[in-house]
């Protein structure tokens, strides 16, 4: 039995320690790091909760002069939730479609492969190529304007709440897709069919046998979403022109001019907010007895 015990402990310590060295250690550096001092020329390694009083200065007061760091974090929530839910959608869509009227394994296959085929740049490129599309000048706008549908240039296309939320369902609509079909390649199809012979409707087998068989999948697809829309700052300066607030960017500009105490209160902060939104999807699903 102690045998067992010890190879057990043998096979996962390699893993242990990667966690451990890549997330623990970093993680405990810059929860460390939130409680020193900074001038403007050194970090002073002294404990001091100044870094989060100056993070919530002002956020005691009424509801008409919120502070800026309520501010950034209702911006920033406002974009995961949208993004949470247009990809949602689309990835369900996606998803029910290869799972259930894709009956070729191999044009699955394939239909998949095409999905994927935005992954294959980086994320940057993937963003700049809205701007010629999105832009004052751009084709959409030489569309309309084309048309007759508008006189003059549509401005909110660019550099706008909208532009931001259409870049990050482009960037990550797939890391809904993936665990969506995941889980519903995995359903019974005689289920379907029983419902069906059942006397159910299309919707009501979505509704009642599909929907619920694949909350695994959108629990896991959702995870990644909200997570990476939360700590994004790349996406929010280049679709936003530099000009939006989330918190991610915020986190980048403290850490750009060496404010390192309030860019790691900051990303405590944040890593508290994504936790308890974690804790808050898991509460829906069971995701260890799904698994």
């Amino acid at each position: 039995m102690m045998n067992r015990r010890l190879v057990a402990w043998l096979q996962a310590a390699p893993l242990a320690v990667v966690f451990a060295v890549f997330f623990l250690i970093p993680l405990a550096l810059i929860v460390t790091v939130s409680f020193w001092q900074a001038t403007d020329y050194e970090l002073i390694p002294a404990f001091t909760p100044q870094a989060y009083l100056d993070l919530f200065s002002g956020c005691g007061g009424g509801a008409d002069d919120l502070c800026v760091t309520l501010r950034t974090y209702g911006s920033t929530l406002k974009f995961a939730l949208l993004t949470w839910a247009i990809t949602g959608v689309v990835g369900f869509t996606v998803a029910y479609f290869l799972a259930f009227h894709v009956r070729s394994t191999l044009a699955q296959t394939v239909l998949f492969i095409v999905c994927t085929v935005p992954f294959w740049t980086s994320n940057v490129i993937r963003m700049i190529s809205w701007i010629p599309l999105l832009g004052r000048n751009g084709l959409v706008n030489d569309a309309l304007l084309g048309l007759g549908l508008v006189r003059q240039p549509v401005e909110w296309l660019l550099y706008s709440d909208f532009s931001v939320v259409l870049a990050f369902v482009h960037l990550y609509t797939m890391f809904m897709i993936v665990p969506i079909f995941n889980s519903m390649m995995r359903i019974d199809r005689s289920l379907i069919e029983a419902a069906r012979d059942g006397g159910a409707s299309p919707w009501q087998t979505v509704r009642h046998v599909v929907l619920p068989l694949s909350k695994t999948g959108i629990l896991i697809g959702s995870i990644f979403v909200v997570a990476l829309v939360m700590g994004d700052f790349v996406t929010v300066g280049v679709m936003g022109g530099q000009q939006i607030a989330s918190v991610g960017k915020t986190i980048q500009v403290q850490a750009s001019y060496l404010q390192f105490p309030a860019a790691a209160a900051n990303a405590v902060v944040l890593l508290a907010v994504v936790l308890m939104m974690i804790v808050a999807l898991m509460r829906l699903v069971d995701l260890r007895k799904e698994l």
